[in-house]
């Protein structure tokens, strides 16, 4: 079983032969090594590349443990390029080697050489792409498996895919389990023994019952607001201990750094500035988030806010979370500051759509409620409410449309206008 990841494979060829080295990044076990050694290396076979000519390195491989060393490396390379011909250089966890950078950077000016990494999170992460090939480095994220992706090898409806996924999540190794049981134990050994054990051997971080319960807190707060020293002060009421929010913030950026949440800012709409604090955070995958917190919260309006967003950034928006800020009076004619929000100011470029998410919508009262901070916002980009009832698309008389969570899932150009 095979499971097709044509957006990511289109960006590989889109950046094929662009000088520069291509860096795959994204979080341990989204698909990173088979993305690059068996999905991109059969197109580039479909497209007459020979053997010869794709030169192919697993470096955690302990048969390749000799080329581990920089020198051996290049000397391995250099032997397998010919004068004629492109020839591209697939690297799996080039972590292994020390001074990879300056390995890579060798080939920067050779014609001849197109270069392709991968790297484990716990040694090479996103930040790291910048400063370690002095600015030649182009970034491929990969992230886990979109519902789409997964659903085309889901054996069922795509209702009992949805909450398949909402609860197990999007690894690839998820769906060749059959048990609820196996997928639990599988999330729950990796986010243990592998995630929480990268960050600890890459940040040295003494205290892990710190970062385990800042996790916890995190996982618990999907769809909510979170800052450094609200976290603080959780600490001190619930755990009893002291922490600095500098520390808070230094281990919420570190999760970050290794692809396990995302934070996204605050958008004052009509005021076009950006708030600080505080901010949201989603998971990258929303099993490693349920195994977190023993599938205990399983609030599906908190989980589909955070698979549509995950969505938005599979499919290349930035995604702030918006406020429109109304200036109103009370019954006795003071004024009164009210702060409605917007789930999700989704730009490209000079696209902007506002989106939000409600999983159902009930009753008139509960569409006004989601309609009220659209309503709100004077300007002419698209606005849209998914929801999960069975509509079809329709746009009411406020230029809103309505659409099927299914159709915004599964239809890639469900947002074009």
């Amino acid at each position: 079983m095979e499971i097709k990841r044509d957006l990511y494979l289109n960006r590989l060829i889109r950046s094929m032969h662009n000088g520069m080295i291509k860096v795959v990044t994204g979080i341990r076990r989204c698909g990173k090594s088979y993305l690059l050694f068996n999905i991109f290396d059969r197109y580039l076979r479909s497209q007459g590349v020979d053997d010869e000519h794709i030169i192919k390195i697993d470096l955690e491989n302990r048969h390749n443990k000799k080329l581990r060393n920089p020198d051996a490396l290049l000397d391995y390379i250099d032997a397998c390029i010919a004068k004629d011909g492109m020839h591209y250089v697939l690297l799996d966890e080039v972590q292994w080697v020390n001074e990879f950078e300056d390995v890579l950077n060798s080939y920067l000016k050779n014609p001849n050489v197109d270069i392709y990494v991968t790297g484990s999170n716990s040694k090479f992460l996103s930040t790291d792409v910048i400063t370690e090939f002095r600015g030649r480095g182009y970034e491929i994220k990969i992230a886990p498996l979109s519902f789409s992706e997964f659903y085309s090898v889901f054996n069922g409806s795509r209702e009992d895919a949805l909450i398949d996924y909402l609860t197990f999540g999007g690894l690839p190794m998820i769906v060749s389990m059959q048990s609820d049981e196996e997928k639990i134990k599988y999330l729950q050994s990796l986010f243990k023994n592998t995630y929480i054990s990268d960050i600890l051997a890459r940040y040295n971080i003494k205290n892990e019952i710190e970062l385990d319960d800042l996790v916890n807190i995190v996982s618990s707060s999907i769809g909510g607001l979170l800052n450094p020293n609200k976290i603080v002060n959780t600490f001190k009421s619930i755990k009893k201990v002291s922490i600095s929010a500098n520390t808070i913030s230094n281990y919420l950026k570190i999760l970050q750094e290794v692809f396990m949440i995302e934070k996204s800012l605050r958008y004052d709409i009509k005021g076009k500035k950006y708030i600080e604090t505080p901010a949201k955070y989603y998971f990258a995958d929303l099993g490693l988030r349920n195994a977190r917190i023993n599938f205990r919260q399983q609030e599906v309006t908190h989980l589909m806010e955070n698979l549509i967003y995950n969505e938005l950034r599979i499919r290349g928006f930035l995604v702030d979370v918006g406020v429109v800020v109304l200036n109103t009076k009370d019954g006795e004619g003071k004024s009164q500051r009210k702060q409605l929000e917007v789930d999700f100011v989704c730009n490209e470029g000079s696209k902007r759509i506002y989106i939000q998410s409600a999983y159902r919508l009930p009753t008139e009262e509960k569409r006004e409620q989601e309609l009220r901070s659209l309503k709100c916002i004077a300007d002419n980009f698209q606005k849209i409410i998914i929801t999960e009832d069975p509509i079809k698309r329709y746009q009411d008389e406020n230029g809103v449309v309505y659409m099927n969570i299914y159709e915004f899932l599964l239809d890639i150009d469900s947002l074009k206008i």
